[in-house]
């Protein structure tokens, strides 16, 4: 089979096997925002590689105003992946996703430093997913940073420092709650899980209680 059309199989099983509520894949195919506008983002980067910048990017922005998730032609995304429902999500130019990863609406892959030390722009400046990864709604990872396998993180986290493999982030700027056994399954929903609720409950409790 063409590689293309397996990636693009691949990202339809991938919105089967993470949304409880599609329950076909003509029904993905039909109503799934987030497989258009990664469908839509495959042909725009395969323009973006062969060095047809602007139409690339007319696409991007097309895709954008009918699904409401923006990402740029310039992205690297890996087979697996899947936007559950999708609005707001913002993917920068140099952002690189590995297999198998998930992301909810209100996510931003955003870029944090346009300039090293020296006021020489850089040109690495979003973050690197690695595979495995749920990010959950409204989170915010900056900059050129990395994020390990399997790492899970929760809704409306801010990441700007690297995240080893098989981890739980939370908060704001986020930190580590759990070390994953690697073990468990890789896919939770929301990045978050209850009884980690029930954990980050505790140590705000902690950090009153010390305050």
């Amino acid at each position: 089979m063409n590689s293309k059309y397996k990636l693009i199989l691949q990202d339809l099983q991938a919105v089967i096997d993470r949304d409880p509520a599609t329950r076909s894949k003509l029904e993905a195919v039909i109503c799934s925002s987030g497989f258009h506008a990664i469908l839509i983002h495959r042909l725009s980067h395969y323009l973006w590689k062969h060095k047809l910048h602007l139409i690339a990017r007319i696409i991007s922005q097309i895709s954008r105003f009918f699904t409401g998730i923006e990402i740029h032609p310039g992205a690297q995304i890996g087979y697996g992946f899947m936007i559950d429902h999708g609005m707001g999500v913002v993917i920068g130019e140099t952002t690189k996703i590995g297999n198998n990863v998930t992301l909810y609406h209100d996510v931003t892959l955003g870029g944090r430093k346009l300039y090293d030390k020296n006021g020489k722009k850089l040109a690495k400046r979003h973050p690197d997913i690695g595979n495995g990864v749920t990010i959950g709604s409204g989170a915010q990872i900056l900059g050129p940073i990395k994020i390990g396998d399997n790492v899970k993180v929760g809704s409306n986290a801010i990441v700007i420092e690297d995240i080893p493999a098989n981890c739980t982030v939370v908060n704001t700027p986020a930190y580590i709650i759990k070390k994953n056994s690697g073990n468990e399954p890789t896919f939770c929903a929301y990045g978050i899980a209850g009884n980690e609720q029930k954990n980050t409950s505790d140590n705000k409790k902690k950090q009153k209680a010390d305050i």
